[in-house]
């Protein structure tokens, strides 16, 4: 099961990594925007993987656990990147920070509350917080000079990837905050049986 579709899908996405980010490190307006596509590219094999092992009956373990790594790896490393090579506009490393944070923080608390076998499950908003962060980071890595390179050079990409990241941080807080606190009534709850006891 471990050669199916779905995780070969999950696995060229990290795969894909290094090659974004040295295209990042480029930083030239025709690097920007191969940069921007092959994220798309990324992003569609993101929603296929998951689609794909429902519909043909592909669902596997390693899928399961190989697909949040591959998100969080992608997204982690583009921020960093796009930090060091002077991608984040107004203000953008804020965000970015706000973002890093809050995924070690709940990768930190699933894999506290998988050691007592309780689940963290994913969220509406904390989906729509992906798609806001996937979105953002697709403007960010195109930037302004894709848009003059595609003769659009009215289109403030740069501005609008900027603000879509600004949004997704707030989404990040919210739900950040959501999944520390069922972690935080699990040890509660915990603490208060052992006294019983």
């Amino acid at each position: 099961m471990f050669y199916n579709l779905p995780n070969c899908l999950t696995l060229s996405r990290i795969i894909v990594i290094p090659i974004l980010a040295i295209l990042v490190m480029i930083h030239r307006p025709l690097t920007d925007l191969a940069a921007c596509i092959l994220f798309i590219i990324a992003g569609v094999t993101d929603y296929l993987d998951g689609k794909i092992a429902r519909a043909w009956s592909q669902l596997s373990e390693i899928g399961r656990m190989l697909d949040p790594i591959a998100d969080k790896l992608l997204i982690g490393i583009l921020l960093i990147a796009m930090a060091a090579y002077h991608h984040l506009p107004y203000a953008g490393l804020i965000p970015a920070m706000i973002i890093l944070f809050r995924e070690i923080l709940v990768s930190g608390l699933r894999e506290f509350l998988a050691s007592s076998h309780v689940g963290l499950p994913v969220t509406k908003l904390a989906k729509w917080k992906t798609m806001f962060q996937m979105i953002a980071i697709g403007f960010l890595l195109a930037g302004n000079s894709s848009a003059k390179l595609l003769a659009m050079p009215w289109i403030p990409v740069e501005l609008i990837g900027a603000m879509l990241l600004w949004i997704s941080a707030l989404l990040t807080l919210i739900t950040g905050w959501s999944y520390f606190n069922i972690g935080m009534k699990f040890i509660n709850n915990r603490k208060d049986s052992s006294f019983v006891k």
